[in-house]
């Protein structure tokens, strides 16, 4: 058929008007013939409005065979517009009008594209953003186009894209215009003959599977603005342009000549010189959290609801703003399978799913591509899509500071679930709610994601248990400032272990020392690392850390980032690489003893150590997830007892004591900025490791015992420092390396992991965890039980029957919280 597409976004834009493109191309695809009239702008909540006393001037825009409606490609020219169409027929051109969605539906009509016969269809969209209700949809310039084609006597479709991001997804704009076409065209094939139905109103929701969900007749929900309803804000007003201040002028000489005569018998005289109103300016801003409060409150059936739920939502409307049809209302529209599995299009009937009492809504916006997917579909796994409303972040959002929940939610007791960057975590709102809103962070946890604070952490707790297993586990750590290189002896004066090894050290040779590992406090992507032995090398590192450095004080000042409890330092996600290293932007450094020999695999002598997932669930359930990661070392393992230290990843130096030989911190490093895939088999999974079960057991079983103990250690005896929430969870990533004897020693704990590590090869390892998370956290705070899908422990492990528990629960602290 001949198919006429408009909208009220204009023509395409990743910024105004992402998705008109997409249709265009699924409708071509699909054999139509496709001809366009848009607006030459954005004409967004213009209704169903004509210019009068204009004339309406054509644009001619000759459309790009592809379309990416990122945000990114906001500055590349995708189409070019021209004043005079083209002499070429064979050039794909679309008319652009400096009108209105309902004028380009006129003028698409009746003027242009004759040629290619007589118009069948008008769809008008697709919109960027939903149109139901009634708030909304009497405000559509999407509707008002659609409208404006009805009584010109064309069938009409207004058709509107539900996002929830606006990142813009190809893949799901993608599948939502296929879907779209399918259900423009069943519509069209069975439109009424009866005339009960001049147009119709779709919504298609941006998630994914969208092709899979139903599609529902629904009634459009009537809804009003709330008791201050007004959508406009004051600005003050000032001078505007030319007609406006001539406008002012005239007004000033009406005054004059008439002295105001009328407004003084209506009793409204002012003073002389004043006006009646104070002149202001008024900027529309609409508030909607009243809009989305009515359809949180209403009952199932109507558009809104449809869409909230991730379905696609039918309203059949009469030209004249009310909709028509009413029995269809509540039924599914049954569409032609179209290479779909026939029992997902079955059934012409469908019972409508109620909302439960424990529904929530959800803020899910990890800002981490390889993972935002991830826990999304986790949700849509765990829960009916009746369970939950995702939220959009709201674009008034500051990266780094926190989101208002209040200004999101319909009410103040709304359940919430933020799933975000630590810094948008509004703490004042969570401490406020903590029986409806549940955060994806705790907000003190830096006894643990601190280096020097978790040495202190377990210096404390094993200092009135002798017998914990984390002094056996935990390697000793000398925690020291440092502002300044030539103040380094006096920054160790309490670090005796330290001193002592050094000065024991000074009379061996390199095979018979104690070698020693540096680490800054706060740093991350495995910066600042390196190896030493005796206080000259030591010494020797900071020295050569600040060669080159300004002198100023002022341009050496930065951050002591100790004081935020931020990703900062404390985990490995996203951290951007750092050209330079100055001591007093690091000041907290910790040292221990480097552990030698590592446990290297038959016939892989490269040294590897061990990612474990924790889940820290409320106060405090502590759970370790068994899929856990191999991660190596990019070249084979160099004992340090026979070479010189290093002081970069990607420089070597000679030994003093031995001049042939050379040391590269690659070969003793497994950070994972450092790996780049799973391919190149720096990744690999624990458990297909080439070691004796047994071994792999053992190791999985100390692991799980210092996990339980060192978090058990946080909260009990650094409750300063650690604090978890009942109404919180935190996924941390601990790394752990095995020494030759099968000892797993605990390295670090990392707040906000960087899951990207993991590969595309083993993104399903990432899923699994998202989604035994968010059962337990998730489903035991607003479903009341736990929806884990892990099985029970007992028999084989994960290598590949899955019959125990992904999730192990290896303590439960009760902190009387």
């Amino acid at each position: 058929m001949h198919i006429l597409v408009t909208n009220d976004d204009g023509p395409p834009s990743p910024t105004s008007s992402p998705y008109v493109h997409s249709l265009v191309r699924e409708l071509q695809k699909r054999g139509h013939t496709v001809s366009v009239c848009l607006p030459h702008t954005q004409r967004s909540w213009i209704g169903k409005a004509h210019m009068i006393g204009q004339t309406v001037k054509p644009l001619y825009y000759r459309p790009s065979a592809t379309f990416d409606p990122s945000p990114s490609a906001a500055s590349h020219a995708q189409g070019t517009t021209y004043t005079r169409p083209s002499k070429n027929k064979k050039d794909e051109e679309w008319i652009l009008v400096d009108g209105t969605p309902a004028s380009c539906a006129q003028i698409g009509i009746h003027h242009f594209f004759r040629e290619k016969g007589p118009i069948d269809l008008v769809v008008s969209g697709p919109n960027y953003g939903r149109n139901t209700t009634a708030v909304f949809a009497l405000s559509s310039g999407t509707l008002g186009g659609a409208l404006e084609a009805a009584v010109c006597r064309k069938k009409a479709i207004a058709l509107s894209y539900a996002f929830f991001s606006r990142n813009h997804d190809p893949t799901i704009i993608d599948a939502a215009s296929r879907h779209s076409v399918r259900v423009i065209e069943k519509l069209y094939s069975q439109w009424p003959t009866d005339k009960s139905v001049d147009l119709y109103s779709v919504n298609v929701p941006l998630v994914e599977g969208v092709e899979e969900r139903k599609t529902l007749w629904a009634e459009m929900l009537q809804n009003y603005w709330g008791e201050n309803g007004a959508c406009f804000e004051e600005v003050e007003g000032s001078i505007g342009d030319e007609d406006e201040e001539e406008e002012r002028i005239r007004e000033g000489e009406e005054t004059k000549a008439s002295g105001d005569l009328d407004s003084m018998t209506n009793g409204d005289a002012v003073d002389a010189g004043q006006t009646r109103y104070p002149h202001r300016h008024f900027k529309w801003a609409p508030r909607f959290t009243d809009v989305y409060k009515s359809v949180e409150e209403s009952p199932p059936g109507n558009d809104g609801w449809a869409v909230k739920e991730g379905y696609t939502s039918v309203t059949p409307l009469k030209a004249n703003f009310w909709h028509g049809a009413s029995q269809l209302h509540g039924e599914e529209l049954k569409l032609d399978a179209s290479g779909l599995d026939s029992q997902d299009t079955a059934l012409c009937m469908s019972t409508l799913i109620y909302r439960p009492k424990q529904h929530f809504y959800a803020l899910i916006a990890y800002e981490d591509p390889y993972v935002q997917p991830l826990i999304l579909s986790a949700l849509e796994k765990l829960f009916p899509p009746e369970a939950y409303t995702l939220l959009p972040m709201p674009d008034s959002a500051v990266p780094g500071e926190p989101v208002s929940l209040n200004d999101l939610l319909p009410d103040n007791d709304s359940p919430i679930l933020q799933i975000t960057p630590y810094e948008a975590v509004d703490w004042d709102y969570v401490d406020a709610h903590p029986h409806t809103c549940l955060v994806n962070s705790y907000m003190l946890r830096k006894a643990l994601i601190r280096k020097h604070y978790l040495g202190v952490t377990v210096d404390h707790w094993v200092a009135k248990r002798p017998d914990s297993v984390l002094v056996s586990h935990v390697k000793r750590a000398e925690a020291f400032e440092l502002d300044y290189a030539e103040f380094l002896d006096d920054a160790l004066v309490e670090a005796f272990e330290l001193r002592a090894s050094l000065d024991r050290n000074a009379g061996r040779d390199a095979k018979g020392r104690e070698w020693w590992i540096l680490k800054p406090s706060m740093s991350d992507r495995g910066q600042g690392i390196r190896l030493f032995s005796t206080m000259e090398e030591l010494q020797g590192i900071f020295d050569e850390w600040e060669e080159g450095m300004p002198d100023s004080e002022d341009e050496e000042e930065g951050e002591d980032g100790d004081a935020g409890e931020g990703n900062r330092g404390g985990g490995d996600a996203d951290a951007s690489e750092r050209n330079g290293i100055t001591t007093s932007h690091l000041r907290h450094f910790v040292a221990q003893p480097y552990i030698h020999p590592p446990l290297l695999l038959p016939g892989d002598n490269r040294k590897f150590h061990i990612r474990t997932y924790v889940a820290c669930v409320g106060s405090l359930d502590v759970y370790v997830y068994r899929q856990m990661l191999a991660l190596f070392a990019g070249k084979p393992y160099t004992p340090p007892t026979s070479t010189a230290t290093s002081t970069s990843t990607d420089t070597t130096t000679s030994n003093p004591d031995n001049s042939g030989a050379q040391i590269d911190l690659e070969a003793h490093l497994t950070n994972t900025c450092l790996q780049r895939s799973v391919a190149e088999g720096t990744v690999r999974r624990f458990w297909d490791l080439p070691l004796e079960t047994k071994t792999k057991d053992d190791i999985f079983s100390q692991i799980c015992e210092v996990t339980g103990e060192v978090f058990e250690a946080a909260a009990r005896a650094m409750m300063m420092h650690f604090r978890p929430l009942s109404n919180a969870f935190e996924v941390f990533g601990l790394d752990f390396l095995v020494g030759a004897d099968g000892t797993a020693w605990l390295l670090e704990v990392n707040a906000f992991p960087d899951f990207k590590q993991t590969g595309e090869e083993l993104r399903g390892l990432v899923q699994g965890l998202w989604e035994e998370v968010l059962g337990k956290a998730v489903g035991g705070f607003f479903g009341g039980e736990d929806k884990g899908v892990g099985r029970n422990m007992g028999g084989e492990d994960d290598r590949g029957k899955g019959e125990e528990e992904r999730l192990v629960l290896v303590r439960r602290v009760d902190l009387g919280r």
